[in-house]
């Protein structure tokens, strides 16, 4: 995993269950290559022109130690990031990108071990010409603030609003470690409360196997 200090390691999946649907990114962003550590830290928002690359390549150098750089690529596949860029943000400190896009060196990406989320792979660069306010971006269908706390791993990618992270991270901590003191037996036992409830009040009377 890599994790910012101070932030529970909890699952996308814990976390997924405590918020809306329009939390949760498209399952089109997905790790790059396996196994991919979990990535868990406050979010960097960029957006970049259509073509264009700059504001990707200048939050390597703006962003804080842990974060994580969410990526508005502006919908084209020209990779926003390379292995160099890659290199430079690990070397730096950077957790990880979440990249609504594409990347290109990724075997030197995989062999550094720097986590990235992406639509894909391109070998061809866009262009370092258009400065793009930052701070905020739509990444993966989720509106993205710099502040928001991601977590992200092969599960999928779920964002907490910087004013509700604290509560949501510990409430998912909490809800793990109930899990993990639940037996199998107790956890089908109230499952098949849940199911049989379900049924009954959909009419269906037939039950359920033994």
């Amino acid at each position: 995993m890599t994790n910012s200090p101070n932030l529970p390691d909890v699952s996308p999946t814990s976390l997924a269950d405590l918020v809306d649907r329009d939390r949760v990114m498209d399952p089109g962003i997905r790790p790059l290559w396996s196994p991919m550590p979990r990535v868990t830290g406050p979010a960097y928002a960029v957006r970049c022109a259509p073509g264009d690359n700059l504001m990707m390549h200048a939050a390597i150098y703006r962003a804080e130690p842990g974060s994580v750089i969410v990526v508005d690529s502006g919908g084209t596949p020209l990779a926003v990031a390379g292995g160099n860029v890659c290199a430079v943000a690990q070397r730096r400190g950077l957790a990880g990108f979440i990249v609504d896009g594409s990347i290109r060196d990724l075997q030197e990406v995989r062999e550094m071990g720097f986590p990235v989320f992406a639509r894909g792979v391109f070998p061809k660069p866009g262009t370092k010409e258009h400065v793009v306010a930052s701070g905020e971006a739509v990444v993966g269908g989720v509106e993205v603030r710099t502040g928001d706390v991601v977590v992200a791993d092969e599960e999928g990618i779920v964002v907490a609003g910087a004013d509700r992270a604290a509560e949501l991270l510990a409430a998912a901590e909490q809800r793990e470690a109930a899990d993990a003191a639940q037996s199998l037996d107790e956890w089908e036992a109230a499952h098949r409360r849940k199911i049989e409830t379900g049924l009954a009040a959909g009419g269906d009377a037939a039950g359920l196997h033994d």
